[in-house]
């Protein structure tokens, strides 16, 4: 078999439908749009989500809940995980990030009272829960809000 002599299996391309090219080629007259309506006129523009004057689903369905565009979201840490951090005096938001606890260092970080820390260290973050606190100074540790 040469390269020239390759040909394409049958059946494997099929010509474009013309349109409007006469009631003998089948799509003549209408061109294959029906008859009258919007849809068989130039230029109609639908949007997909119209449904033909219909209320429409986005206003059918209840609006639910609220959004606070306000919401502050912090970055958990749990004292229980602070205590990765061994032979560390001072752990703030970009050390945390090091040792995986956060994912980023540029986010706000609250940390909450889970679990015991063991060893008294600085620990500097945006926010703390009261009890984690409370915890960290009877550790012999400091907090440092951010």
């Amino acid at each position: 078999m040469k390269l020239s002599q390759l040909k394409r299996p049958e059946g494997s391309r099929k010509n474009r439908k013309r349109v409007g090219r006469g009631s003998g080629s089948g799509t003549g007259g209408t061109s294959g749009r029906g008859h009258k309506g919007q849809k068989s006129r130039s230029g109609v523009k639908i949007p997909v989500w119209f449904e033909g004057g219909q209320m429409p689903l986005q206003r059918r369905l209840p609006k639910r809940g609220f959004n606070n565009p306000f919401r502050k979201s912090f970055q958990v840490v749990n004292l229980s995980d602070l205590n990765r951090a061994q032979g560390r005096d001072k752990l703030g938001p970009a050390e945390m990030a090091e040792l995986g606890l956060v994912r980023s260092a540029n986010r706000p970080i609250k940390v909450l009272a889970g679990g015991e820390i063991e060893k008294g260290a600085t620990i500097a973050a945006h926010a703390f829960s009261e009890a984690a606190r409370k915890k960290i100074e009877a550790a012999g540790g400091k907090i440092e809000v951010i």
